[in-house]
């Protein structure tokens, strides 16, 4: 059997059916994130405990992960991928019947596990199906649709709870995640290389064992689980100072600041192009770069670059998950690829609620300044992390390709 070529009828499938997956997932799950301030005054709670509308789920999201690559193993990708899309959105649609945050934050959790189904499922389909020269193409597609959605969701919440309110920007959030849903179910082509195997535990175990003790794929864990924890954590608070002096941006504006995110999203595309070609430490390190730059330019209390900062910021996380991720699905051995894929996701979402939860004590207990502080120390300790990687690992990546 032929593997997916670029240029094809196929290809093209597999592009817009993963953008349009990507953007109902990212949406969903980072939409709200722009409300973090309007919970926190609506329903008189702190920022970190308002920043639990992410934490919940992104949480849930990562410890369903683990089980649903099991069942993945067996029922095949696309049937979980649809099922998780669907879901998803219905949990969004009835979580905009709210009737108090912690209504809203139960619907969170259930959207979590809901979720799991696609991110987890949807590395594992592409290593599987597209040509082994192309898969750093597609991935970084892949994550830039993942900006797309969270830029989607973002925007659209905020200007719909602007002249609304918060209940209405989730109930259309639903809906339309629902149409995408369903143009998803019709154009993402059938496996073809997929092998469906009898549901063990035994050989779930063994293949997270595998993964938990490969040295390099534990780095590329780390740095995923800090490349997430240390972007949400930045985008989770940034419209607190932003709503303040010398700022004092309306809810739409913040919401549609966002939109320089989605062009810091870019990099991932020229960066999956380039981890087929280039050293992926170096890669990496580049985005790390990008990220630290990036926050301390957002401490001088200008707009215009405050604009910048965030736009290097976002280029950055962006180049690093596009190459981290693709780099996983090429380290792990041959039969444990969905198990080795999902445990960096479990690493990445659980980055995205420690750290996230983290990074709101800090803005509690220092203000702006000291949640950039925060973020610098753990940038610096993702660089740290890519030394076993670049002595011990480079090489060998290289031969792979």
């Amino acid at each position: 059997m032929h593997y997916i070529e670029v240029g094809t009828q196929n290809y093209r499938r597999v592009i817009v059916s993963m953008l349009l997956g990507s953007i109902v997932t990212f949406a969903v799950l980072y939409g709200p994130q722009v409300l973090i301030r309007e919970f926190s005054r609506e329903f008189n709670v702190s920022p970190s405990s308002a920043g639990n509308i992410i934490s919940f789920s992104t949480f849930t999201l990562a410890v369903a992960m683990l089980f649903v690559s099991i069942f993945s193993d067996a029922w095949g990708r696309k049937a979980i991928m649809c099922s998780s899309l669907f879901m998803t959105s219905m949990f969004t649609v009835l979580s905009s019947f709210s009737p108090s945050f912690p209504w809203l934050l139960a619907f969170r959790l259930l959207e979590g596990l809901s979720l799991a189904g696609f991110p987890a499922i949807a590395m594992a389909y592409l290593n599987e199906e597209v040509s082994p020269g192309s898969v750093g193409r597609v991935m970084g597609i892949y994550v830039s649709g993942t900006a797309v959605g969270g830029f989607l969701g973002r925007v659209l919440i905020s200007v719909l709870t602007e002249f609304f309110s918060w209940k209405i920007s989730l109930l259309v959030l639903g809906l339309c995640s629902l149409g995408c849903s369903l143009l998803f179910w019709i154009l993402l082509p059938k496996s073809s290389h997929f092998q469906p195997r009898r549901i063990s535990l035994t050989h779930a175990i063994s293949g997270f064992g595998a993964g938990l003790a490969n040295k390099k794929l534990l780095s590329l864990y780390m740095i995923g689980f800090l490349l997430l924890g240390t972007y949400v954590t930045l985008f989770n608070y940034l419209g607190f100072p932003l709503s303040r002096p010398p700022y004092d941006l309306s809810q739409t504006v913040i919401g549609l600041l966002f939109v320089f995110q989605l062009v810091g999203s870019w990099s991932s595309i020229w960066f999956g192009r380039w981890a087929d070609r280039y050293s992926r430490s170096l890669l990496i390190l580049c985005g790390i770069t990008c990220q630290l730059v990036g926050s301390l330019v957002t401490l001088y209390g200008n707009i215009w670059l405050t604009i910048v900062g965030i736009t290097l910021y976002a280029c950055g996380f962006f180049a690093g998950h596009t190459v981290a991720s693709g780099w996983v699905g090429r380290i792990a051995p041959a039969g444990h690829k969905s198990q080795a894929s999902s445990l960096y996701l479990l690493f990445y979402y659980t980055g995205s609620s420690l750290v996230g939860w983290l990074g709101g004590q800090f803005l509690g207990a220092y203000g702006w300044i000291g949640v950039v502080l925060f973020l610098c120390g753990l940038l610096l300790l993702m660089a740290a992390l890519l030394k076993p990687l670049w002595i011990a690992g480079e090489k060998r990546a290289s031969a792979i390709k």
